[in-house]
């Protein structure tokens, strides 16, 4: 069996690309899966990953230490503000929500899950851009 060394190239470079901890394809009776190290990913600090660490401080870009409660991704996926294209976003900052309310979804598997609120509160900052990879644990939104 020879390996393609483009292959794993690429799907390296995806892993940098989309901030991802490993990737995986199957083509026939080929599998090539590309991991790293979990420590080596992050190039900002980050206070903890555990969805249930949801009040901490949150250090937030050149703003200095912000206080807030951190909602994070309940697994992995991509991240959508809307039901469809188009359409009114979930939240927006400055909007109130309240614990249960819908706050993204996250499409893993051409599957889109609903991401409730575990808190109340008010949108500080929305962390993930429209149709971005997310993580397990990765904070998607910080709440007052």
């Amino acid at each position: 069996m020879k390996i393609d060394k483009k292959v794993i190239k690429e799907l390296s470079d995806y892993l940098d690309e989309f901030n991802l901890t490993e990737i995986e394809i199957t083509e026939k009776d080929t599998k090539i899966k590309v991991s790293k190290n979990n420590a080596s990913i992050s190039s900002q600090p980050q206070t903890a990953t555990s969805p249930l660490a949801l009040n901490k401080e949150v250090s937030s870009g050149t703003q200095g230490v912000v206080k807030g409660k951190e909602i994070t991704s309940p697994i992995i996926g991509t991240a959508y503000h809307a039901p469809e294209p188009g359409a009114k976003k979930f939240v927006e900052v400055g909007k109130k929500i309240k614990k249960g309310d819908t706050i993204m979804i996250v499409e893993a598997m051409k599957t889109m899950n609903h991401v409730p609120s575990t808190e109340d509160g008010i949108v500080k900052e929305v962390c993930v851009e429209d149709g971005q990879p997310v993580e397990f644990g990765q904070t998607i939104i910080i709440l007052e």
